[in-house]
């Protein structure tokens, strides 16, 4: 656990809350006592915001590429000229250009192993659209640049995993987002990256039903029966501990929840509204299934938050925190995978 990894870092929404808890968290020199920080955007940003407050004491290790980062540094790319108009707390195609700036060149480093792991600060997933950028968000943007058809969302806090089946889309367009296949896929996944990621051997994994009361036998929806329970089962089949279907609200409503190692909701509102009702603040957004790590925290630019110094970083740091403890317990999950122990020899 005492190794070094480096750590790509994007700015987010420049006029968004980014800047602020990028500040707030490096300002601990705790928090790069074993993490070198790549930070992909400019030194203006961050003059303007240390201008607003004179709480930041942060010295920049100002590098032209992340093969220059310096351990127990601050590092930051100046991957930009400084000539156009900051709108702090304004959403503006700036910022997304800049966004979507900052996030091109970490993911190309990333893809390349000039940095180990990617954490993201907040987009605005309307101004970032562009010929580039046409995806619903971060996770559907790194699935299709690392060829995974589809990636899982997976909040995570302090035993707490809540994974979505169907993410960034439509509420009216989830129950046709949905087959046995795509569930039984998403069940697998979750299960994978429990035992890869956060190195649970055998875990036990609630999925959800997508009706009131899951479906109540069919009084109130038939996916229960023809969608959700089939692909349980079949997890059964090949091993894996699933169980459900369960109704969301009484699920939440009682201690039930805290007895699973993770937790498959069918979309996006049924699992993030009850996961930042117990963790909001502290909670990270990790993108399962992909061959790379990449996290961020639990919340969005907050245009309404900035310049007001009430920002928490608790979030984005804890993402610091879980993108490196992933990127290890992967590594040695291969290890162990690749060099098993001999079989004993039970007639001795």
């Amino acid at each position: 656990m005492a190794r070094n990894i480096t750590i790509g870092v994007t700015v987010g929404d420049i006029n968004g809350i980014g800047p602020e808890i990028i500040l707030n968290t490096f300002s601990d020199s705790r928090v790069i006592s074993n993490i070198t920080p790549v930070i992909y955007g400019s030194k203006m940003i961050f003059s303007e915001q240390k201008k607003a407050s004179e709480r930041y004491d942060l010295q920049f290790n100002y590098i032209r590429n992340a093969g220059e980062a310096v351990k127990k540094k601050v590092n930051l790319i100046q991957l930009w000229e400084d000539d156009f108009q900051m709108s702090p707390g304004e959403s503006t195609k700036i910022g997304g250009k800049y966004a979507f700036k900052s996030l091109e060149a970490a993911t190309s480093d990333l893809a390349s192993n000039k940095i180990d792991v990617l954490v993201t600060a907040p987009i605005n997933k309307e101004n970032i659209q562009s010929e580039k950028f046409d995806f619903p968000g971060h996770t559907e943007y790194l699935a299709a640049l690392s060829n995974v058809d589809d990636a899982l969302m997976l909040m995570c806090s302090e035993g707490l995993r809540i994974g979505v089946v169907t993410g960034h889309v439509p509420l009216k367009l989830v129950p046709a987002g949905l087959s046995e296949e795509i569930v039984l896929k998403k069940i697998v996944q979750m299960n994978n990256s429990l035992q890869k990621d956060f190195m649970i051997n055998k875990p036990k994994i609630a999925v959800l039903g997508l009706n009131p009361h899951a479906g109540e036998g069919g009084v109130l929806g038939n996916e229960e029966m023809e969608i959700i329970t089939p692909a349980i089962k079949k997890a059964h089949g090949s091993g894996i501990m699933a169980f459900g279907p369960y109704a969301a609200d009484g699920f939440f409503g009682s201690s039930n929840f805290r007895e699973f190692d993770g937790i498959l909701a069918m979309y996006h509102d049924q699992g993030l509204i009850p996961f930042k009702a117990l963790t909001f603040g502290s909670g990270v957004n990790f993108t399962a299934g992909l061959p790379v790590v990449r996290t961020s925290p639990d919340h969005g630019t907050a245009f309404d938050l900035v310049g007001k110094n009430k920002a928490s970083e608790s979030s984005f740091r804890n993402a610091l925190y879980l993108a490196r403890e992933i990127y290890i317990n992967r590594a040695l999950h291969k290890e162990i995978n690749s060099n098993p122990l001999p079989a004993t020899n039970e007639a001795r």
